[in-house]
């Protein structure tokens, strides 16, 4: 006798086209009942938005849901809350879910269920977020496109790719454009990679905001108005945000103005940004290549620089044991847009170093190895002294010639290509 499992699996419409054939045999059986005399109510087929989401409504753990190619029209939100479910298009420019007429909902795709897998396909132009993950474990997003289609706008969704409190996270190979917000998103999780994506004309390009161990690398990050944020905010569950590894990046042209809405935190992101590191600890920079990113290649500060006040307890707002070494910068810092760059540039009419750490630490603290370098470095760097004065700032390295241990690799299974 077969299992439940089993039996609930062949009840499981595994794909649009069986859901299709599934429907064709209920208008069958309804016409032989009328062609015998009996009355039956008409059967409505049902379109590919109803038909997938049922898929993800009967879905069972170890179903693969195929979503065929072609422009499939999304006007509500979808959603799958069953573990252990694939979500498989022909290509992410292949199987596109457009959501260009969405009346409901406040994103394309939300998830919550652990050893989910989405691979192969695009989802553009939501009301809200693209593609968000929620409290899962053992996620996978491999060669997925989120984007808006128009360009940047303060009316496009905030985040492309969006898992948000969940553990063992990887997005390879994915490609994200025109968030408001952030493109490739991982906030208040642990254990993740992202890894060969692509991050193009959002806000903030890839993020890892109040997050422990991550791996960010290989990644091309372009004309965003910043290209990587590694941050840690106060009043948000979960804080701490620490040991992130930036390496073999490339990030170059990050000139985008910034275009969020009113109010949110990164609308504060000036555009020309490279790497911005904000509050986080025990984050290594290494092997990328920075240029003409037009404010700063690379920025470390505090939460508190320019006076900003904090109301939670639990917030430690000072960056700490940062170690950039073995970058290579090629231009960039020539149109300071930070608000403690501004008057320093007007003053010296120079351009921005390829380093700069705003010099606040906590009270007390020497300040020693907060910002390490290396044993030797041809990267320009300058300490802003607490921005409070553009004629106080200090370009001595020698502070700052030091090293720290290296941090470890992140690694957890991860699942292959079906």
């Amino acid at each position: 006798m077969k299992g439940e499992n089993e039996k609930n699996k062949e009840r499981i419409p595994m794909n649009i086209n069986e859901l299709q054939l599934k429907t064709t045999a209920v208008l069958i059986a309804v016409g032989l009942l009328v062609g015998c005399g009996e009355s039956a109510p008409p059967a409505l087929e049902l379109s590919f938005e109803e038909q997938l989401q049922t898929q993800f409504i009967e879905a069972q753990p170890g179903a693969v849901i195929e979503i065929p190619a072609g422009v499939h029209e999304i006007t509500r939100s979808l959603s799958l809350n069953v573990p252990g479910v694939t979500i498989r298009g022909a290509g992410m420019d292949e199987s596109i879910l457009s959501f260009k007429n969405q009346v409901q909902g406040a994103e394309g795709l939300l998830v919550t269920g652990n050893d989910f897998i989405i691979q192969d396909l695009a989802i553009e132009d939501t009301v809200g977020d693209a593609l968000k993950i929620n409290q899962s474990t053992n996620v996978t997003i491999r060669r997925v496109r989120t984007e808006w289609t128009n360009g940047p706008d303060s009316q496009n969704g905030a985040y492309g790719i969006y898992p948000v409190q969940s553990r063992n996270v990887l997005i390879e190979g994915s490609v994200a454009i025109g968030a408001s917000d952030a493109g490739i998103y991982v906030g208040q999780s642990s254990q993740i990679i992202v890894r060969n994506s692509h991050a193009e004309y959002n806000v903030a390009g890839i993020e890892i905001e109040n997050s422990t161990f991550a791996d960010v690398y290989d990644n091309v990050a372009t004309n965003n108005t910043g290209g990587i944020l590694v941050f840690d905010l106060p009043n948000l569950e979960v804080q701490g945000g620490q040991a992130t590894r930036v390496f073999n990046n490339q990030v170059y042209r990050n000139n985008t103005e910034n275009f969020a809405p009113a109010g949110n935190i990164v609308g504060n992101v000036p555009p020309g940004t490279g790497l911005l590191v904000l509050a986080n600890d025990n984050i290594e920079v290494f092997e990328n290549e920075f240029w003409d990113n037009g404010n700063v290649n690379i920025m470390v500060y505090s939460f508190t620089l320019g006076g900003r006040t904090i109301d939670d307890p639990n917030y430690d707002p000072y960056p700490e044991q940062i170690y950039i070494h073995d970058n290579e910068f090629r231009g960039g810092g020539t149109a300071p847009r930070h608000r403690s760059l501004v008057p320093w540039h007007e003053l010296t009419g120079l351009n921005t170093p390829n380093i700069v750490w705003d010099g606040l630490t906590k009270p007390g603290d020497s300040g020693k190895n907060i910002v390490c370098l290396g044993s030797s470095t041809e990267a320009s760097f300058m300490n802003l002294m607490g921005g409070e004065d553009p004629a106080a700032v200090s370009y001595d390295k020698a502070p700052h010639l030091c090293t720290l241990p290296r941090l470890q690799k992140i690694e957890f299974d991860v699942p292959g290509d079906d």
